[in-house]
């Protein structure tokens, strides 16, 4: 057979005779590439596929509750660098309003009356539905508009 180019590492490769159709080369980070591809398309494909890979990793948490706490004493390196990856993520976000689910702590209590509700650009994060909104008062506060 010719040789191919690699659709992961762009390099030249000739495929198996088992699979004329064969697009990735057989090295381990490319076949990594392949298998972590196909199963993105398959979470979104197919509800019963995303339901089951759900199942299996809560059966591993659950199987594992620490793996994380001690994964994490194993490696300091990788606290170090998490810690300040998410440094630069809560710097970022520090910009942009976040809303999440039940979190409507007002610091000023808002007072009677009629308010108007314009939905703002997507520019904030927002979870389970949230509308970032900016509420105006629409009466005065002797009660006319």
């Amino acid at each position: 057979m010719e040789s191919r180019w690699c659709t992961a590492c762009a390099k030249p490769f000739v495929p198996r005779s088992q699979s004329p159709h064969q697009t990735y080369c057989p090295e381990p980070d490319c076949q990594r590439e392949r298998r972590r591809l196909w199963q993105k398309a398959k979470r979104i494909s197919d509800p019963d596929y995303l339901e089951n890979q759900l199942q299996a990793q809560r059966a591993w948490n659950g199987r594992n509750p620490d793996y994380w706490r001690t994964y994490r004493a194993d490696h300091p390196a990788y606290v170090a660098t998490n810690r300040l990856k998410q440094r630069t993520r809560n710097d970022q976000g520090a910009m942009s309003p976040v809303a999440k689910m039940d979190a409507s702590a007002a610091a000023i209590p808002f007072q009677d009356g009629l308010y108007t509700l314009t939905l703002l650009d997507s520019a904030g994060v927002a979870k389970m539905g949230v509308w970032t909104v900016r509420l105006t008062l629409a009466v005065g506060s002797s009660g006319s508009p």
